[in-house]
């Protein structure tokens, strides 16, 4: 997941050249008012699992549930889980011979931590 901007202004600027000019900011700042957009969520969700000093370690993303995966600082995994489809979506996850069978509603997030 890569957010274009922390915060942008109403126009969605600044941007560079040849960049996004539709992208929401984590925030819209608009004088002295501040906005939450979506972005917002996704790195304050983020954020409590995934702490400064985590490596981004490889992972699959079988169609209609893009996924991340991460090992922290302390050892342990953290695997961000979206359902794309428009109907739930079974699927598991498998690391060092350990299973993990799951689900999510159609257009859910999961975060996985172990």
């Amino acid at each position: 997941m890569l957010e274009w901007n922390l915060a942008a202004d109403p126009q969605q600027n600044p941007h560079t050249p040849g960049g996004c000019t539709e992208c929401l900011g984590a925030v819209t700042l608009a004088g002295n008012a501040v906005t939450r957009n979506p972005a917002y969520y996704i790195i304050a969700h983020a954020s409590k699992f995934v702490r400064p000093g985590s490596v981004r370690i490889a992972s699959t993303a079988p169609a209609g549930l893009p996924n991340v995966a991460f090992r922290t600082p302390g050892g342990s995994l953290v695997v961000i889980v979206q359902n794309d489809e428009q109907t739930a979506q079974a699927f598991h996850i498998r690391y060092q011979g350990k299973l993990l069978r799951s689900s999510l509603p159609a257009g859910a997030v999961g975060t996985y931590v172990w």
